[in-house]
């Protein structure tokens, strides 16, 4: 039987004119991991704008 994947999409937090602070990214990525979540992607909407989309993983 193959593996079955759950997914799940997170959006970066961003200021006003759509910065990020590092250890907000950071947490994202750590909270996720203790949850057995893999990151997989990171998707910008515009390369202009900082707003990160994380896209991750869990087996089912």
């Amino acid at each position: 039987m193959s593996t079955q994947w759950k997914y799940l999409v997170v959006k970066v937090k961003t200021g006003m004119l759509g910065d990020f602070k590092m250890e907000t990214l950071q947490e994202e990525l750590d909270r996720h991991g203790r949850l057995g979540w893999e990151l997989v992607n990171v998707v910008h909407a515009a390369p202009t704008i900082s707003s990160p989309t994380l896209v991750f993983k869990k087996e089912v």
